[in-house]
């Protein structure tokens, strides 16, 4: 694909401006919860879960830039290291505790969704072959 590798670096940008929008809300004590803050209250934490989506989009960052075989390799590994964090939140966050559920925000559809954009585009890089001689 042509613009993979900018759309790539999108999607990372995405994945880590998604973390600070708002994820759910649990109705019985109207906090809204993102990626930076994941407490309900003293029983209930998730943690801050945008030190782990930053730390993969900023490895992943200069890999789309570099046109080398093996940083296209890791930055698949990367970017599905990625995929599978965002897809724990998505269930941890999504769960029902206590018969109560949370109310999801458009945060986490973000997430989710260029969580995968960002794996996709890194599963088409832009290289170019050059033949034998």
């Amino acid at each position: 694909m042509k613009y993979s590798q900018q759309i790539g670096i999108a999607a990372a940008l995405f994945v880590i401006i998604s973390c600070f929008m708002p994820w759910i809300e649990v109705p019985g004590t109207h906090k809204v919860l993102n990626g930076l803050n994941g407490m309900v209250n003293s029983n209930i934490t998730f943690g801050t879960q945008i030190k782990v989506h930053a730390f993969f989009c900023v490895l992943s960052l200069p890999l789309f830039l570099i046109n080398k075989v093996w940083a296209k390799l890791f930055n698949i590994f990367f970017c599905f290291v990625n995929l599978g964090w965002a897809l724990k939140n998505i269930i941890l966050f999504n769960s029902c505790r206590s018969g109560e559920c949370p109310v999801v925000r458009y945060g986490l559809y973000v997430l989710i969704t260029s969580s995968v954009i960002m794996m996709l585009m890194s599963l088409l890089p832009k290289l170019e072959v050059k033949p034998k001689k």
